[in-house]
């Protein structure tokens, strides 16, 4: 069976409802790697991730960011990472519960994916996914379960990072402690319309980014405060966002190219384990080759020896 990105387009939710399935059942086919090496080397979105600890209001958010940019006339695809079920290793919430879109708007789509064996980090699904995705919509947003390796792992898969912290929580000391900081993008206080409490909360999160020094990238990172519900600092946080993907102008393909280096080290090792990384030495992409396409490459070398 031949996919290609044309017919994914004209087919509409349906078609990549259905080639989704298609990455998961049969990721090592030939059709599923000739459609990823299509859509690898045709991005057309700004990725945009959505992280931050349970209960910070992140759904709400990026409800509000879909509105905004189909009100641009935009369209948006979002994976919802959620925890898996000990069942049947699936999503757990479902997109449903999480957000509310108009079914029949053509210019959304909605996925729900499980963490499956990684504590709050992205499986090898949710990547390829957001690769496909990416080539189809104007953006792209990802949103974490917001615990364990969600916000590490959402910044090697992400072109703009947003993370969300909420008053009275104590965030961005934690966020500071763990290293996080050094993540985002954008710094969103959700919440803000608690008066004294959100605004001692982005006074925290602008001091926690003095303490860890200028950003080596020369991108200072805006402390935004946002009341979701109310649709207050929406349209401020969507032009932080749209400056971040000015601002990454030539310095993006060398970015998702470095990401996708990482994707193809991190399958090796899931993979082959340390014994498999050390017999292929420093693992590389050919010129114009995709990570998808290189891990199948090695793993059948991998396989041979």
């Amino acid at each position: 069976m031949t996919l290609a990105l044309s017919s994914l387009a004209a087919g509409g939710k349906p078609a990549l409802a259905a080639a989704l399935a298609r990455l998961e059942r049969a990721p090592e086919e030939e059709a599923t790697l000739a459609l990823l090496d299509e859509a690898y080397r045709a991005p057309r979105a700004q990725v945009v991730g959505v992280t931050g600890p349970p209960g910070v209001g992140k759904s709400t958010l990026t409800g509000a960011l879909i509105a905004a940019w189909r009100g641009e006339k935009r369209s948006v695809g979002v994976i919802a990472v959620d925890p898996s079920s000990r069942a049947s290793g699936g999503a757990l919430l479902g997109d449903r519960t999480r957000l509310r879109t108009d079914p029949e708007d053509a210019g959304i789509f909605v996925r729900s994916m499980a963490a499956r064996d990684k504590l709050g980090g992205l499986a090898a699904l949710t990547v390829s996914a957001m690769v496909l995705m990416r080539a189809l919509f104007d953006r792209v947003v990802i949103e974490t379960v917001g615990v364990g390796q969600s916000e590490t792992d959402v910044a090697g898969a992400a072109d703009t990072v947003v993370l969300c912290v909420q008053p009275g929580s104590g965030d961005s000391l934690q966020f500071m402690k763990a290293g996080i900081v050094e993540i985002p993008h954008v710094v969103v206080v959700t919440k803000s319309d608690l008066g004294d409490a959100a605004e001692r909360a982005r006074a925290d999160a602008t001091s926690v980014l003095g303490l860890a020094g200028h950003p080596a990238s020369g991108w200072e990172v805006p402390v935004l405060g946002v009341s979701a519900l109310r649709h207050e600092g929406i349209d401020t946080l969507v032009a932080a966002i749209e400056r971040h993907r000015q601002w990454l102008g030539p310095l993006l393909a060398e970015a998702r190219a470095t990401q996708a280096r990482h994707w193809l080290v991190e399958g090796l090792r899931e993979s082959w384990g340390r014994e498999g990384l050390r017999r292929v030495g420093e693992p590389a992409l050919a010129p114009g080759e995709s990570p998808f396409r290189a891990l199948a490459r090695l793993g059948r070398t991998l396989g041979g020896a």
